[in-house]
This record gives structure tokens, sequence and C-alpha cells, in this order.
């Protein structure tokens, strides 16, 4: 599937992990687009995406990069810590299919 542009790749790819992928704080599941976090780790992902061989390490490797500000900055944590590997799965799941399309 091509794209007019490579804003609007990019958005597509946020939509997907969006509503896929969630943090897990408490036992409660907060989606990454609640988090104001998808738009961020797509377009972090999407660069290395276009060669079309992203491999696992990478993507692991990209969210211990991301910060997750808590309690108002008080602390932060890389994404990677509040991804249950479920989650993580949903993850690799939405990269591999977008890639298929791209």
């Amino acid at each position: 599937m091509a794209y007019a542009t490579t804003n609007e790749a990019i958005e597509k790819l946020a939509a997907a992990i969006g509503e896929n992928v969630y943090i897990d704080v408490a036992k409660w599941h907060l989606y990454l687009r609640d988090a104001h976090l998808h738009t961020v780790l797509a377009e972090q992902l999407y660069p290395q995406m276009q060669d079309g061989n992203l491999q696992e390490n990478q993507v692991l490797d990209l969210l211990k990069k991301v910060p997750v500000k808590l309690g108002g900055g008080k602390l932060e944590v890389p994404l990677s810590e509040l991804l249950p590997m479920q989650s993580q799965v949903h993850l690799m799941d939405v990269l591999e299919e977008y890639q298929r399309e791209m």
C-alpha cells in the first residue's frame, strides 16, 4: 500500500499502534493512544521499517529509549518497562502487518 506522504504513513502506523498496544499500570491497560505515546513511537519506528527488515531486537532497543514520565515528571521510566509481554507481541504483530502493506 502506497501512502501519499510520509506523514500519512506515520499517522496510519501510529493509529494501529495506539489501538493495539498498551502499557500496564496497576493492572490497568492504558492504550498508547490514550497515553499519547503512539505517535512518538511511530515516528521513531517508521524510518527503521522502510528497509523492510525491522528486527525484534531493534524494536526492543527502541522501547528502552522512549521515556515515559510518571507522577507529573517526578519519575521517568523506559517504555519497555511498562509494556507487558502480550503488548510487546501485539506491537510486533502490528509492525509485521504494516511492513507487509508497505
